[in-house]
């Protein structure tokens, strides 16, 4: 790691192998053709795909794209729920010399039609014929274009994965060197992926990224030398996200095999199933799997209650010293072996028994949370990027690790911090620019090639980047005081599991207050044990044994934080927020300016209080 004049800079990469995806697909590939590329979920349970296998898929999809008359860097659109065939379909795409726009499968109606004729796809890839109609799309009618394929089903005005694939073979015989010629002349410049912003404000972007940002990013995990095709990975984010397809285009380089399965309700089964050695999860899934384990306790017998506490403070006290730097006494170290046996194991079996760590990113991960799992034995290591930068820009490591940042930079990646802190970044990884919006590029990109983040931070002298805000969400306080929402927040939701989403105001504001979200499971297990109803959630959001319930989240938070970043007082909304109803955007974010003003009379209120 090297700093100067303020900006820290990854370790060097090499120059890279590979020109293109397709040309680090075929290289693994041949490499390592009869091992086992990825496992997933079939009618009859899970089967394990070759890497000869997924590539003899993926070369006929590309011919039965090309036979369409594909042109290089057109966008064929993907709506469709993560799933070896989302892979499959994302690699023909590229080798066919097309590019991939990824909608997420949830998306509404109106935020479809925008992307498909933002990007001008040629074709559609659409999960299944119920999320066509849910997306609003009809074959033959705009916004759908010319072409719409099914991964599963059929529906009239579509083509099925197995006759694209067929017309792919015809194609092959009669053009038999168009699929060779078609990736071979795929540049490091050209356009590989247009990935649209969730937008928590506004209508979403499209990011143009290159191949060669895709072939750095897998090229500079590679380097940090933490994975081995003797890993198992577990992916089930969604792939219309860039923080999931960094991972599939790391087991493509590293030939790291990998189970693929979107059901997060199927999620602890199918991991004690696969046994991976590593998973990359947003926090709110670590903060929902903290919270269980911690109901399951709250509602165990005494002896069982105790014996978790008692393994707990162990494993806090092995933790502390780890973290500090120092020797963990013999003793010590036999209390956590012991805990280990009669309390920890059991846990650490849910997520399969080998995990040798996570990976967090998306969104800020509650320090408290990462402590929680580092105690009992289960490393979550904190990373950062945007969609503007290919995702991985900055990552803790296991030998390397500080809760509460992001980690250090990649291998081949600047970091510096602008005057006004903002936090500016440059690798190969970073977009070529936004689709159609030239202004907005030039807004995001100085000059000198750096990616201006949007979010605030900090640079440590271990080179560890920390992320304290959101520049666009910086709250300066009628008094002049200046706050970042988002450590409030993450705070709160690591401290207190029956919260599950919050939002801090106060800009031109004489105070703070916020608007929160329940967390339907933590809450109802909450309500049961005190013989409250727990069918109705908005029921329970208004119910005052609830609300001061909360009053001690907010009350514990508040101790902890300068007296202009309190919050004075609180709503509890009645909504669950979802992708459904508006409230989160795709990647589980909430979605500020509707919140605000959805519930504006619950803000005034609390104002005129």
């Amino acid at each position: 790691m090297s700093r100067t004049a303020g900006e820290y800079r990854g370790d060097p990469l090499a120059a890279s192998a590979f020109r293109s995806v397709p040309d680090m697909w075929h290289h693994r590939v041949g490499s390592t053709p009869d091992a086992p590329a990825m496992v997933h979920r079939g009618p009859e349970g899970w089967s394990t795909v070759t890497w000869r296998r997924a590539a003899a898929r993926v070369r006929d999809l590309a011919n039965g794209l090309l036979s369409l008359g594909l042109q290089p860097e057109q966008r064929c659109a993907i709506l469709a729920r993560t799933s070896m065939a989302w892979v499959l379909t994302d690699m023909a795409i590229l080798c066919a010399g097309g590019a991939t726009t990824a909608l997420h499968w949830q998306s509404m109606p109106d935020e479809c039609a925008f992307i498909l004729q933002d990007c001008e796809a040629r074709v559609l890839f659409a999960d299944t014929p119920e999320i066509l109609t849910r997306a609003g799309i009809v074959p033959g009618s705009a916004p759908a274009p010319e072409h719409v394929v099914l991964l599963q089903g059929t529906a009239p005005g579509t083509i099925t994965m197995d006759e694209l694939e067929a017309m792919g073979r015809a194609w092959a015989k009669d053009h038999p060197l168009a699929y060779q010629e078609a990736h071979t002349s795929i540049r490091p410049d050209s356009l590989a992926t247009l990935m649209y912003t969730s937008g928590t404000t506004g209508q979403p972007k499209g990011v143009m990224l290159t191949h060669d940002a895709w072939v750095y990013e897998a090229e500079a995990i590679d380097a940090l030398g933490i994975l081995t095709p003797a890993d198992v990975q577990y992916l089930f984010l969604p792939l219309s996200h860039v923080f999931a397809k960094v991972m599939q285009v790391t087991f493509i380089r590293l030939g790291v095999p990998t189970w693929i399965d979107w059901r997060m309700d199927a999620l602890l089964p199918s991991l004690e199933e696969a046994s991976p050695t590593w998973m990359a999860a947003v926090p709110q899934v670590f903060e929902q799997a903290r919270a269980s384990i911690e109901e399951e306790v709250a509602a165990s017998d005494l002896l069982s209650r105790e014996s978790f506490a008692w393994a707990l403070a162990v494993g806090r006290e092995v933790s502390d010293r780890t973290l500090a730097g120092e020797r963990v006494p013999r003793r010590l170290r036999a209390r956590y072996l012991l805990a280990d046996q009669l309390v920890f194991r059991r846990i650490k079996q849910r997520f399969g028994g080998r995990m040798r760590f996570f990976i967090s990113g998306g969104a800020p991960l509650s320090e408290e949370t990462a402590r929680f799992f580092h105690a009992i034995g289960l490393l979550v290591l904190e990373g950062y990027g945007l969609t503007e930068s290919a995702a991985a820009s900055c990552v803790n490591r296991p030998d390397d690790f500080q809760f509460g940042t992001v980690g250090p930079p990649l291998p081949g990646c600047e970091v510096k911090v602008a005057d006004d802190g903002e936090i500016l970044l440059r690798s190969r990884g970073v977009m070529r620019g936004y689709h159609r919006l030239p202004d907005d590029t030039a807004d995001a990109l100085t000059d000198e090639g750096w990616l201006r983040t949007g979010d605030l931070g900090q640079i440590l002298r271990s080179g560890h980047v920390r992320i304290t805000g959101r520049k666009k969400e910086l709250i300066v306080t009628a008094g002049g005081k200046n706050i970042a929402p988002a450590a409030w927040e993450s705070r709160l939701r690591g401290l207190w599991p029956y919260v599950a989403h919050a939002m801090l105001v106060g800009d031109r504001r004489p105070h703070c207050v916020a608007l929160l979200a329940l967390d339907p499971t933590s809450v109802k297990t909450w309500a049961a044990g005190r013989g409250l109803p727990q069918d109705d959630v908005r029921a329970l959001a208004a119910h005052p044994q609830v609300r001061a319930l909360i009053q001690e989240g907010v009350d514990a938070v508040n101790r902890e934080v300068p007296s202009w970043e309190r919050v004075r007082a609180f709503d509890v909304i009645p909504d669950t927020p979802t992708v459904e109803n508006g409230l989160l955007t795709p990647t589980l974010k909430l979605k500020r300016d509707v919140w605000s003003a959805r519930f504006a009379d619950r803000l005034d209120r609390l104002y005129s209080r």
